[in-house]
């Protein structure tokens, strides 16, 4: 039986995998093989918080495959050789995978599949992270888009009801093949000690099962009313599903037909809010594809000049570690550390306190998140600060500064986040669990460890951050 090896890379999961299909339906053995090689990833290499949640979600890919009667094997080294190698071993004469649209990744792989090609081997990769490939929706002038709205509404013009494939109950043994045996996970992704990760499997639980089990419960509990409370940040109104769909868990196109196919008292409106979603997921990775420098600069190239704040290492660390004096910022941050996520509207905030209170670069509120999400994603990590900075594609305007107390206010409007995250505050009542420095003797009763005021001034800090607006806009 013809041999081709199945390089898992973000995409691990048995279901709904086009590489494993193509593997099945062509009459190859298929030999499932992981390489682990984060030096291969650029200046963007995998964060603790990915590190932790590979690990978890590669054991339960290696167990669903041993379930199935095959097995996965582990590599340390350089993809190309480690590929050669394994395929001379195991005489295989294909190699397939799913595609990966990160800058770096793009170009090892097209290095990769021309290299495997000239020496003989079937080389071939596929779509199995995005609806669309980013080169796919264009304007009618074919060039790539810059603004959510209408790239949106292009896609969905083009949208063809997702088709799903089901991952079969056996595989045959790769040790027809004589596949070697790998290396030990532990060996390449050893567990946090001490258990820092403690918390994040509090919420979720990596590997294919896990993301099955979320993406149910999303459609039974939390689609319907979904436009209306994905915004509330103590409410479970999100799907959490991002980790899941990063690290490919699911597939996006099983995520969508669930949502399509939910019951019928499922309002339009939210299926559509949903989908949009889905569909910002989907703008990030065209911007990344045909905008490779943006992970590093500004795709407005006017905030290449732009006066940004010196950033100090106390102001930095107060920041990450929810010691602001702001409230909500603080929960946010607290949320992110003891967890590994957060609450997207809560992103939306303590970037822009970040961004335009402390009038920082983005690019420090980036790294941080980066090391410290579960659903660290190149793309929408990027566009995500870029899109607070005010510096990116269909961003909000730099001059469009969050108030962070008004924030509390319509999104945790009984304080009950604030009250989970930063608990030294749960005793204050409202509305000085919003804004504690307007209540200076409830703070020192109750929260006496708090910080007395915020970092800057709110007024202050908005007004810093528009006059250094200003002041590039004059100098244009």
């Amino acid at each position: 039986m013809a041999v081709a090896l199945v390089w898992f890379r973000d995409d691990l999961r048995l279901d709904d995998h086009p590489a494993l299909r193509a593997a099945l339906e062509r009459g190859w053995l298929p030999v499932p093989v992981y390489i682990h090689a984060p030096d291969e990833e650029g200046a963007w290499a995998p964060g603790a918080a990915s590190d932790a949640w590979r690990r978890r979600s590669l054991a339960a890919l290696a167990a669903a495959l041993e379930a199935r009667g095959s097995r996965l094997l582990v590599l340390h080294g350089h993809s190309l050789p480690m590929l050669q190698a394994t395929a001379a071993l195991t005489g295989a004469e294909a190699v397939l995978w799913t595609r990966r649209y990160e800058p770096a990744v793009e170009q090892r792989d097209a290095k990769i599949k021309r290299t495997l090609r000239a020496a003989g081997l079937h080389a071939e990769s596929f779509n199995g992270s995005l609806l669309f490939e980013p080169w796919e929706v264009a304007t009618r002038q074919g060039d790539p888009y810059r603004v959510f709205t209408p790239f949106w509404r292009t896609a969905r013009g083009q949208w063809r009801t997702p088709k799903t494939w089901d991952a079969p109950a056996r595989l045959p043994s790769p040790d027809e093949a004589g596949t070697p045996h790998g290396a030990a996970l532990d060996d390449l992704l050893p567990a946090p000690r001490p258990a820092w990760d403690a918390g994040f499997w509090q919420r979720f639980t990596p590997g294919e099962a896990g993301a099955r089990e979320a993406l149910a419960g999303f459609t039974a509990r939390v689609l319907d009313g979904y436009a209306a409370t994905r915004d509330m940040a103590a409410s479970p109104g999100t799907s959490r599903l991002s980790p899941h769909l990063h690290f490919g868990e699911v597939s996006v196109q099983r995520v969508a037909a669930a949502v399509l196919d939910a019951g019928d008292g499922i309002a339009a409106d939210d299926r559509d809010r949903f989908l949009a979603e889905l569909g910002w997921r989907e703008f990030a990775h065209h911007v990344l594809h045909h905008h490779p420098h943006v992970p590093d600069r500004n795709l407005d190239a006017r905030f290449e000049d732009f006066r940004w704040a010196r950033p100090t290492p106390a102001r930095l660390e107060a920041w990450r570690h929810g010691r602001t004096g702001v409230p909500i910022v603080d929960a946010g941050m607290r949320e992110l550390w003891h967890t590994g996520w957060m609450h997207n509207r809560v992103r939306m905030v303590v970037a822009s306190w970040l961004t335009k209170h402390l009038r920082l670069h983005w690019e420090h509120g980036a790294r941080w998140f980066w090391d410290t999400l579960v659903d660290a994603d190149l793309a929408n990590n990027t566009q995500g600060w870029q899109w607070s900075a005010g510096t990116g594609a269909d961003a909000a305007p730099y001059f469009r500064v969050f108030n962070p107390v008004s924030q509390a206010r319509r999104f945790d409007p009984d304080g009950a986040y604030i009250a989970r995250w930063v608990p030294e505050l749960a005793a204050l009542p409202l509305p000085a669990r919003w804004a504690p420095w307007e209540h200076p003797d409830l703070l020192r009763r109750h929260a006496p460890g708090y910080p007395r005021t915020p970092q800057v001034g709110l007024a202050e800090g908005r007004q810093a951050a528009l006059d250094a607006f200003a002041a590039l806009r004059r100098a244009r």
